[in-house]
């Protein structure tokens, strides 16, 4: 396997993504797979959570909560049988790195499966795959099929005594099972809603039983940290976030997709990497964790994006969807947009969310409409503070996020819509991004 590491665009987790057929056993074992696996089971379960939590791997689902401790909140006795769920929901708008990961290197996903349950005295692994990904969920059942042939799952893998099953459910489609606890209703056959917490997954998750939680890309980068250990994975990223990051460059960029780097990385670098922006139409606004973290402006090109980077903006690093619009795009529409979305996936179990995402939509789709009135602005703004913090969980915060990020950074745009209704003419930008 080449060394990986050795300059900051070094690939790490993408390194096998373009080998031949990459996504078999064959390709995964020619390029090192199921080492670390190997190593991981002459280690004790606490050396692997102590590992993890030196080599500082943050989640990489969004929060950013440090893995190893997320890891360290399992029972170190079980009394009752402890689960390991992989989130691969992956239903934020321009979010879209976890179906390639799991298509490309399926296996990469479940070594770090087998890592991370051996850690947490884990005999179960459910992977929750969005229902209308059915080519991922074909390709990864296929490659747990191979795992499980060569004895890298099932019953005393590899000889080590260690049991582990892992399942891959097709979820129902809903975003509002990305958030855990929803998730771990649906895959109990409930309606996929928030559960309250406490009880928190590590003490009462699936089935009642100690859970932890994972995205994709989290569990992916385990073997890397097993086989590189905690020293090399901290040269990569920032002290505060360590290690590589794919980061999803969709919108008006001449080369949209997944580019690998460092945490920490600006728009700048990774604008540079996707071929600049699209027919040299300037940048204009861009969210660097999708469309529930608030947007920023061309004054954040050098941005640091990890997850300390991202807040000092007064944004979210999420899940690094790094979505780009250029100077033809109204951002009163574009709201808007987001906000119907959230409207559609609200699950409807808390009243801010339910009524804050209806009304909020209602009242974009009159401004952008041309009927909007300078008031209409203070309403969304109340409406806004009256969901934010208040919802039952982070669903109503993330469709607050653009409309009060939009409002701040470009309040003119709002109030042209105003002025156009009182005027009865139409804004140059309404028009363009219709």
């Amino acid at each position: 396997m080449t060394e990986p590491g050795t300059s900051p665009l070094t690939p790490v987790l993408t390194e096998r993504w373009t080998e031949p057929e990459s996504w078999t056993l064959d390709s995964y074992e020619r390029g090192g797979g199921y080492t670390a696996l190997r190593k991981a089971l002459t280690a004790e379960p606490g050396q692997l959570v102590e590992l993890v939590k030196a080599a500082g791997l943050r989640g990489r689902g969004g929060a950013g909560f440090p893995a190893g401790v997320k890891w360290g909140f399992m029972p170190t006795e079980p009394v009752k049988p402890h689960y390991l769920v992989i989130n691969a929901d992956e239903g934020e708008p321009g979010t879209c790195k976890d179906i390639p990961l799991m298509m490309a290197d399926p296996h990469a996903l479940i070594e770090g499966c087998v890592i991370a349950a051996r850690a947490m005295r884990a005999n179960h692994c459910m992977i929750y795959v969005r229902g209308e990904a059915l080519h991922c969920i074909r390709r990864l059942s296929r490659a747990v099929r191979e795992a499980r042939e060569a004895g890298y799952v099932g019953r005393d893998v590899l000889g080590s005594g260690f049991d582990l099953e892992i399942v891959v459910h097709a979820g129902a489609g809903a975003y509002i099972c990305g958030e855990e606890t929803a998730l771990l209703d649906s895959l109990e056959g409930k309606r996929g809603q928030p559960r309250l917490k406490p009880p928190f997954p590590a003490a009462a998750g699936l089935y009642a039983c100690p859970t932890t939680v994972n995205n994709v890309e989290t569990i992916a980068t385990v073997p890397h940290v097993v086989n590189g250990g905690s020293d090399w994975f901290r040269r990569m990223g920032t002290e505060k976030s360590p290690g590589p990051k794919i980061y999803s460059v969709s919108g008006h960029v001449a080369n949209p997709g997944q580019y690998e780097a460092p945490l920490g990385t600006t728009l700048r670098q990774l604008l540079e990497l996707a071929g600049g922006m699209k027919d040299g139409i300037p940048l204009k606004f861009w969210t660097p964790g999708g469309s529930s973290t608030p947007l920023l402006t061309a004054e954040h090109l050098d941005v640091p994006l990890d997850f300390e980077g991202a807040a000092e903006a007064g944004s979210m690093l999420g899940t690094t969807a790094v979505m780009v619009f250029n100077e033809t795009i109204s951002v009163p529409w574009a709201v808007m947009k987001w906000t119907q979305f959230y409207e559609h996936e609200s699950c409807g179990k808390c009243t801010p969310c339910r009524e804050g995402t209806f009304w909020m939509a209602q009242v974009l789709e009159r401004m952008v409409d041309g009927r909007g009135t300078e008031e209409d602005i203070d309403t969304l703004l109340d409406v806004c503070d009256n969901v934010f913090g208040r919802s039952f969980c982070a669903l109503g915060d993330g469709a607050v996020s653009p409309i009060t990020s939009g409002i701040k950074y470009f309040r003119d745009e709002f109030l042209a819509l105003c002025e156009s209704n009182r005027t009865n003419t139409e804004p140059a930008l309404v028009g363009a991004a219709r």
